[in-house]
């Protein structure tokens, strides 16, 4: 186990980061929302590692995050008008978004149903490991029904040497999470308020279904 201050040792720490996670172990890097536990999203032992660190079933899958936004494109089954719009919109950014999971992907994240939630994250560091390992299952680097950290040293305390290599890069600031919306449906319904506010979405998508 091993951390890493980007500001100070921000290129060993990213190369650091991917040899970890090619060789199947976990990460925890900052995103611009909470800091989250990383894996190969392409190698199940390494997701169920990732399960495991966080005391999370099979029940809720890992989300993936993506370096470009043209990779939603080897994800999704197809990606339709709705879609392009919310990406270009809110992409690198704090949306999430569930789209029906391209049948080829040899991954196994959990209990999917045949869906898959990609982001992509707006921090620079998070962006470099992206860039070099490809989609990664990610998910937020706290034990299930622990508060999400904003420092990797929160996560850390958490997570302990479960977790192979530490990005420390500060405080991300409040602890709010993405806002996820569900496309898989008729019509695409908000699944989880967070730091995208519902007001913006609807300015995009303006048939946007929004639970009271």
């Amino acid at each position: 186990m091993t951390t890493y201050d980007v500001h100070e040792q921000s290129a060993v720490g990213v190369v650091q980061a991917v040899a970890a996670l090619q060789r199947g172990d976990l990460v925890v890097l900052p995103t611009d929302t909470v800091y989250g536990i990383a894996a190969d999203a392409f190698s199940p032992a390494a997701v169920d590692r990732l399960l495991a660190a966080k005391g999370r079933g099979r029940d809720m899958p890992v989300p993936v995050l993506v370096g470009d936004a043209r990779g939603l494109s080897g994800l999704a089954a197809d990606v339709t008008d709705q879609m392009r719009e919310l990406v270009e919109a809110h992409w690198p950014g704090p949306l999430t978004i569930i789209v029906p999971a391209a049948a080829s992907l040899a991954w196994d994240l959990g209990e999917t149903r045949g869906t898959v939630a990609v982001r992509m994250p707006q921090h620079p560091v998070a962006l470099d490991v992206l860039s070099s390992t490809g989609p990664l299952a990610v998910s937020s680097a706290n034990r299930t029904g622990r508060p999400p950290p904003v420092t990797a040293a929160e996560a850390e305390r958490q997570l302990g040497v479960s977790v192979a290599v530490y990005l420390e890069a500060g405080s991300s600031g409040d602890a709010v999470a993405s806002t996820i919306v569900d496309l898989t449906g008729e019509r695409p319904q908000v699944r989880r308020v967070g730091a995208l506010p519902v007001e913006v979405l609807l300015q995009v998508l303006p048939e946007l279904d929004v639970p009271p």
